[in-house]
């Protein structure tokens, strides 16, 4: 019997393998590791591989520039946790994408961003086009791999390993043409080893502070998003009686509407200083899954010297930013249960100042009854139905947005809060809603939806339920702010009205210039039933913002 089953085996591993093209090998393994979809623009040299993506059963989506097909790539792993893919031909492609292979090391994303290239023998002598891809993106990327004959496979895995280790970041892989093209004996993708949570082994010490505690303060960011602690987080709060401050990507970990959560902090002047009571008097700080990229320069040592502070981190990066009395390395929503694993909890904050601050904190962003970006948030607040996914461009009303809008579920306040760039919001939402079909609100400013109108298209020709509401003052408002609280000439910030509307019904969906809250709300309710895009082209004054965050 024995002998039988190696023959078997024997005749198993002699037979012929099929041949395949190394474009094949390298997308049975993005197809393996999750990938649902790929988006880009394509080119001569990525011919191979998008037709072998399709093959794999992952669908290639044609954007209208490589820096949005990469941010949709990210709405769509927000969305679903598909692992998001990006693909560029070589040349201006790759330069075209130069800025969101940036937001996914600053945001962390595990951008899988593969790109074209002649043959090392041919770059040689032939220019046109040519330049070092790997030169250009290494500083940005986690790793940067050329591809050979043989190695397309290992050079993916390899690529998904680094890109999820972790802090997600970036992971560039150049496939040369004659590489994608070469015909190979094809390779059963590797079963995914399951990776156990990662708790450090002696957690005394930092059980010795939570004991003594008497005020214990909790600011919760983007890595216990990116593992998926928002139920560790909870029960760490219920158990050691903290108050709840969040980064921006943080929003929702804990619903916003739960008494313990004051709100998001890390770039209104305004909300830090409501919150700067409850920093200086904390006796424990617990950092979980913090990360310091998102906050303004105010957020350097912002806590009194002498402070406990336990940092707990998926992967120890030196910043600079602040000091730490512990550091804990590992999952962070592991690490928060096994921190409090047989805590008995006790009473915390004997003069109630989290609760008074957090009346503060909400009566300080309330809207007024007049029309403005305040009035804008709060009626789509209204209109919008419970989880909807809303993504928010950068700007000065990004900043308001995110101290007014409640959020009542991790990831559903999506946008760009390390690198803060413009022109993220709408391929976001397009990203986003691709992956869970339902309506998705895109906050934008009137010239960040300028930066990215053809993406309109690309909303028309999937039929996307996006609904982009726009904040109309004909001015960078940001930073024309800036210039007057700097006493400096205003140059520089000012352009000519668009008539979005009409645009929005030429590119294929629906649009309206709005004024009045009445009228923004019919035509919001509209908007969530209608089938494609809208645009809800808000007027607003810039100088609203004067003061308001």
């Amino acid at each position: 019997m024995r002998q039988d089953l190696e023959r078997s085996e024997t005749r198993a591993s002699n037979s012929p393998q099929p041949m395949v093209t190394g474009a094949d090998l390298l997308a049975a393994r993005l197809r393996a590791a999750g990938a649902t979809h790929a988006f880009g623009i394509p080119g001569g040299e990525v011919l191979a591989l998008v037709d072998a993506l399709e093959r794999a059963g992952i669908r290639f989506e044609l954007a209208k520039h490589e820096n949005a097909a990469g941010f949709m790539a990210e709405g769509l792993w927000h969305a679903t946790g598909a692992l998001p893919v990006l693909v560029a031909t070589l040349g201006p492609g790759v330069a075209n994408a130069v800025n969101v292979v940036a937001n996914a090391q600053q945001d962390r994303v595990p951008l899988i961003f593969v790109t074209g290239c002649v043959d090392q023998a041919l770059a040689e002598s032939y220019t046109h086009q040519v330049f070092d891809h790997q030169a250009v993106l290494r500083p940005l990327v986690k790793a940067s791999f050329r591809a050979a004959p043989g190695t397309e496979d290992l050079v993916a895995e390899k690529a998904i390993a680094l890109a999820r280790r972790g802090r997600p970041g970036p992971v560039h892989i150049d496939l040369p043409i004659s590489v994608a093209e070469a015909r190979t004996p094809w390779r059963t993708p590797p079963v995914t080893p399951v990776i156990q949570p990662a708790v450090p082994a002696d957690l005394s010490f930092a059980r010795g502070l939570l004991a003594q505690a008497q005020r214990p303060l909790v600011i919760a960011g983007l890595d216990l998003v990116n593992q998926g602690g928002a139920a560790a987080l909870d029960r760490y709060l219920q158990r050691i009686g903290a108050p709840l401050l969040t980064t921006y990507k943080a929003k929702g970990l804990v619903p916003e509407d739960d008494a313990r959560v004051i709100g998001g902090v890390g770039l209104s002047p305004k909300a830090d200083a409501i919150v700067r009571p409850l920093i200086d008097t904390a006796d424990l700080i617990v950092l979980a899954g913090y990360d310091p990229i998102e906050m303004r320069q105010g957020w350097r040592n912002p806590w009194p010297a002498g402070t406990c502070v336990i940092d707990i981190v998926a992967e120890d990066m030196p910043h600079g930013m602040h000091a730490a009395t512990l550091r804990l390395e590992g999952d962070v929503g592991a690490t928060l249960d096994a921190l409090t694993d047989g805590h008995t909890a006790k009473a915390t904050w004997p003069d109630g100042e989290p609760a008074e601050l957090r009346s503060r904190f909400r009566a300080a962003f309330a809207a007024p009854s007049a029309w403005g970006p305040h009035a804008v948030f709060e009626t789509m607040r209204e209109v919008a139905p419970a989880g909807t996914v809303v993504t928010a461009d950068s700007g000065a009303h990004r900043i308001l947005l995110s101290q007014i809008w409640r959020c009542d579920g991790p990831r559903r306040l999506l946008q760009s809060t390390g690198l803060c760039t413009m022109g993220c919001a709408l391929p976001l939402a397009t990203g986003a809603a691709l992956g869970s079909g339902e309506p998705v609100l895109c906050f934008v400013g009137d010239a960040g939806l300028e930066m990215v109108l053809g993406e309109l298209a690309t909303l028309r020709d999937l039929k996307l339920p996006v609904v982009i509401t726009v904040l109309v003052d004909e001015s960078l408002g940001l930073i024309a702010l800036k210039q007057r609280q700097l006493g400096l000439k205003r140059a520089g910030v000012d352009f000519g009205a668009t008539d979005f509307a009409a645009v929005a019904r030429a590119m294929g969906g629906h649009g309206v210039a709005l004024s009045d809250r009445d009228g923004l709300k019919r035509e919001a309710e509209a908007a969530f039933a209608r089938g494609g895009f809208s645009i809800l082209a808000c007027r607003i004054d810039a100088a609203d913002y004067e003061g308001a965050f």
